[in-house]
């Protein structure tokens, strides 16, 4: 049976740049990498001759050439992918310009997973690893301290002695509070997580601080679970059985989905958001924030520009540069939208 499908066109060979270009092989070589000694117009001369004939350079051979494979793996337990995608956006955009490939591993919380995960991406050769999470105070499964490749850790624990990047928490906390006093709000409250992730306790003091400096009444937060429903249930326990005077003006929300049920908890009430109480999430968890009626003031983590920061920490390490051990926390912002109001008089 015939067909009318032509063959796909051969390759550009070097051979056949480098005689278009009338240089020798080693020439154009020297040229396409970066190398050797020679005018600048003659490099200039034969990259545009590639480009003209479409000649793509074999990676495989420039990875050997380079001893490099120009790839990065990303080891995760987030398994919905809530904080590493955006971490990986992040990632991605500081190693394309280099070059740089980077593949996502999902290790779960199996230290078998991980340890095979960690073993292809050795058996592949990847130039190193950034390893992140769902939590910044629980390690990854799976022990990443003494690879023969750098290691860089965001937004989840790091090994002693290694580099890691995560968001500042009680700064991110700060601004909200600080943007609810001044709003004019003066009884604040605050309705976070479980007490067993540190990021709960840093809020949590990051918010006494600031009602303190104001001056204002500190109420003890209440904690419970990362959801709908605990947002719910606390606000009947800042309502019922209280006058009007005891009650809030204004809640801090641990993340989106607690600011979201305490919002639904506050219309059944009838009780107006923000007219008589404003409400701050933490997260910025768009699909959830801005889904949220009225749309929900968050504090961002800044995932992206955490991840940004990590994929050139891991490039300076790839070529050499050394780099101070320890962690660097990354500023949050506050992004406003319409449930904390405008300030009093405004």
């Amino acid at each position: 049976m015939s067909s009318d499908a032509s063959p796909a066109p051969a390759p550009v060979t070097l051979r056949e740049v480098a005689s278009a270009a009338g240089v020798s092989v080693a020439t154009a070589s020297k040229a396409l990498n970066g190398q050797g000694r020679m005018t600048a117009e003659t490099r200039e001369r034969i990259r545009e001759t590639a480009r003209r004939l479409g000649f793509r350079p074999n990676s495989l051979a420039q990875s050997l050439l380079r001893k490099r494979s120009f790839t990065v793996g990303l080891l995760t337990n987030d398994t919905y992918g809530r904080f590493s995608l955006p971490l990986m956006a992040g990632v991605s955009d500081a190693l394309v310009d280099a070059g740089v490939s980077v593949f996502l591993c999902n290790v779960e919380d199996d230290p078998r997973l991980g340890q095979l995960h960690v073993e292809a991406m050795l058996d592949k050769r990847v130039d190193g690893i950034i390893a992140t999470g769902k939590r910044i105070d629980r390690h990854l499964p799976i022990d990443l301290s003494n690879l023969r490749i750098p290691v860089i850790y965001a937004f989840t624990q790091p090994d002693p002695g290694s580099v890691a990047f995560v968001s500042d928490d009680a700064g991110g906390a700060r601004l909200a509070v600080e943007h609810f006093c001044a709003l004019g709000r003066r009884r604040i409250a605050h309705v976070s997580g479980p007490a067993s992730f540190a990021v709960v306790h840093e809020r949590a003091r990051a918010y006494r601080e600031v009602l303190a400096e104001h001056g204002l009444p500190v109420a003890e937060p209440l904690l419970g679970a990362w959801s709908e429903g605990w947002g719910h249930d606390a606000v009947a326990k800042l309502f019922d059985g209280k006058g009007r005077a005891e009650t809030p003006d204004a809640v801090f929300c641990g993340n989106d989905q607690i600011a979201r049920g305490v919002i639904d908890a506050l219309r059944e009430r009838g009780i107006g958001v923000p007219e008589e109480i404003g409400v701050i999430g933490f997260d910025n968890w768009e699909i959830v924030a801005e889904a949220t009626r009225p749309p929900l003031t968050s504090v961002d983590m800044n995932l992206a520009t955490l991840g940004r920061e990590a994929g050139l920490a891991l490039l300076s390490l790839v070529g050499g540069q050394p780099a101070a051990p320890g962690i660097r926390k990354l500023p949050c912002r506050l992004v406003v939208r319409q449930s904390c109001g405008r300030p009093v008089g405004g």
